[in-house]
């Protein structure tokens, strides 16, 4: 596959891909379900396509859907409730630029070829809109429930990875874990660019530089500016050892606006507390450690779910926003030399 860059200064993928990430910019989304259930695990889901819709009219360049098998009592979230794929379809029909994501995937719960079909038919309905991030799982209890293991999970995850990239190509021999692929099957439909990026959250028990060589970027957790721009320089340095092309990093950020816009900051679970103002300042920062896209999570938000979109929207997106043109061919480290 012939290799190329896209206007954003990352390796071309998919429509999605290019609207989110720029090398030397920052964007915001949302992490889905966009309201405040701060005093229990389970969200309502009301009014949740609108707000979608609304995040989408407002200017915000992606939204997040997290992959939540169980409600697990010892870790208090069940997510946005509804199965990542099955929401994804109804948000590529009720959206239209929106970038999709999905922050992660777990991996080893799903046979990689239903991921792959599952992935590519989202990317395909939302015309390139889809962002698959990626991870191992971090939940013990749902294993047993499911008869997988969870000690072994690292090695299934590399095994889908591995099968989801052949599957969607059509050519090409595999056996492992999840299967053997002999070149005679063809899996459809295909992505809208040939593939779509898939970003590996922490380290999904992988060695830092197989998932700086295989995976199309990083989710990475809220930490200080100091701390986070040691770990953007880390992964940085073993993408430019075996890639020919820089990857994104993202991260959530549980925020909860007060009404003066001068409020100082105070933590928060995973996140700040504070006025737009000192939020700008705050994402400045982590723009200048090489965040490239922070989606915010609004579960312990007091004020009003559209008062705060309306305010971000006015007081902190436009200080990033960038401005692409899409259609680029699929190009990556793994999708130019697979």
């Amino acid at each position: 596959m012939t290799s190329s860059t896209n206007t954003t200064g990352f390796a071309a993928f998919n429509r999605g891909f290019s609207t989110t990430f720029n090398e030397n910019a920052m964007t915001l989304g949302l992490v889905v379900p966009i309201e405040s259930y701060p005093y229990g695990p389970v969200p309502t889901m009301q009014e949740h396509i609108e707000r979608v819709q609304l995040a989408e009219q407002l200017g915000f360049k992606a939204v997040w859907l997290r992959d939540v098998l169980f409600n697990v009592p010892s870790f208090g979230d069940a997510g946005q409730v509804f199965d990542p794929f099955v929401y994804l379809g109804a948000l590529s029909v009720a959206s239209k630029d929106i970038a999709l994501g999905v922050a992660s995937l777990v991996l080893p719960q799903r046979h990689a070829a239903q991921v792959a079909k599952a992935a590519a038919s989202v990317d395909v309905l939302s015309d390139g809109r889809l962002l698959l991030g990626v991870a191992s799982g971090d939940r013990p209890e749902e294993y047993p429930a499911i008869n997988r293991g969870f000690d072994d999970r690292g090695e299934r995850f590399r095994d889908s990875i591995e099968y989801i990239r052949l599957a969607l190509k059509g050519v090409g021999q595999i056996e492992n874990s999840f299967g053997k692929l002999d070149g005679s099957l063809d899996l459809l439909p295909k992505p809208t660019k040939g593939g779509f990026p898939m970003l590996i959250t922490g380290g999904s028990q992988q060695t830092p530089n197989w998932g700086a060589k295989h995976l199309d970027g990083l989710i990475t957790y809220p930490r200080s500016p100091k701390i986070q721009g040691h770990v953007i320089e880390s992964f940085r340095s073993r993408v430019s050892e075996v890639c020919r092309y820089n990857k994104p990093v993202m991260q959530p950020l549980y925020i909860d606006i007060e009404a003066q816009d001068d409020a100082p900051i105070s933590p928060i679970h995973l996140g700040v507390r504070c006025g737009v103002n000192a939020l700008l300042s705050y994402l400045k920062s982590l723009e200048a450690c090489g965040v490239n896209h922070v989606a915010f999570n609004l579960r312990f938000n007091r004020a009003n779910v559209e008062d705060t979109l309306a305010k971000l929207a006015e007081v902190v997106l436009p200080h990033f926003t960038i401005h692409t043109e899409s259609g680029q061919a699929l190009t990556s480290c793994q999708g130019a030399n697979a």
